[in-house]
């Protein structure tokens, strides 16, 4: 028995007549009668008699009809009674500081249309410090680079970044090419994260498989300030379209680096389902939904979906 076919039942009764309760409840009259013969014969008793002026319950249909009723009204009730108790508690979530950048203003303004009682703490830190306040249950979920397999963590994938040079226009030997091969970087003096950045994990791994040694002349794992010395001309970096963001497009040139294998994949990674608070498995499933819109919006450059 379904709740839709006590409703169709009392909406025949009440207009007696198949015909006007159809286009009342806006189906056709064969899926009414369908529905109605089904719980006839669930329930092994005629509920209505059909005739030539129209059709009005049977005793059995009245002995129904009032039940039905009230079932129907404690149905709605329970419906509004989860609308009006909305969700509440805590959840902290970790985000590195170039995908803050472009996530974090648009989780925080989805959780508060979504769930405003829900108090939301949001960390920025790198990458690799996030998974060891995740490990220790200083966060309840975190977007990172990398994970630990020896963790017992529900880890989705959710995207792959490609990776950019940027630099101020007034940089000399800046190149000005769409795309751009590390090969092509000599020359170029690089701000870069230092060597415990995954990043630049990342990017040294391109280096060596190009044969080609870098000029890095600044090593800065605050990503403000790397990207104020960016914008100031003192150098280049390589960062993930996300982080570009933080930057005046007017005076700043973004090359994708075209050699293989040069990206980023974020994953979100959290405690395992059954360690979560209904707040903090609200959050995760919200913060998913912002990131699959921003992608799909264009507004995350140079990111692609991870589609399962």
């Amino acid at each position: 028995m379904e709740l839709r076919q006590l409703r169709y039942f009392v909406r025949v009764v009440a207009l007696g007549s198949m015909g006007r309760a159809a286009d009342d409840l806006g189906v056709v009259v064969s899926a009414l009668s369908q529905q109605i013969s089904r719980l006839e014969g669930e329930l092994a008793v005629r509920l209505l008699q059909r005739s030539s002026t129209g059709t009005r319950p049977t005793e059995a249909g009245l002995a129904f009809l009032h039940q039905a009723q009230l079932a129907l009204r404690h149905a709605d009730d329970a419906a509004r009674a989860a609308q009006l108790a909305r969700l509440s508690g805590h959840a902290s979530v970790g985000l590195a500081p170039s995908t803050s950048a472009v996530l974090a203003l648009p989780l925080l303004r989805a959780m508060r249309e979504r769930h405003p009682d829900v108090r939301l703490r949001l960390v920025e830190s790198l990458s690799g410090n996030l998974a060891s306040m995740l490990a220790t249950r200083q966060l309840d979920l975190a977007v990172l680079f990398a994970t630990d397999g020896t963790q017992r963590w529900s880890v989705q994938p959710l995207l792959t970044e490609r990776l950019f040079l940027l630099g101020a226009r007034e940089l000399p030997g800046l190149p000005r090419e769409p795309q751009v091969t590390l090969g092509r970087l000599a020359g170029v003096p690089l701000i870069m994260p230092t060597g415990q950045h995954g990043l630049r994990s990342i990017i040294n791994a391109g280096f060596a498989r190009a044969g080609f040694t870098p000029d890095v002349t600044f090593e800065i794992d605050g990503l403000a300030v790397l990207m104020d010395a960016v914008r100031a001309g003192l150098g280049a970096t390589i960062q993930p379209g996300a982080a570009s963001v933080r930057l005046p497009r007017d005076c700043i040139v973004a090359s994708e680096i075209a050699d293989a294998g040069l990206l980023r994949r974020n994953l979100l990674a959290s405690l395992s389902d059954d360690e979560l608070s209904p707040a903090a498995l609200a959050a995760r499933v919200v913060l998913a939904d912002v990131v699959r819109e921003l992608v799909r919006a264009g507004d995350w450059p140079g990111a692609t979906l991870h589609e399962s």
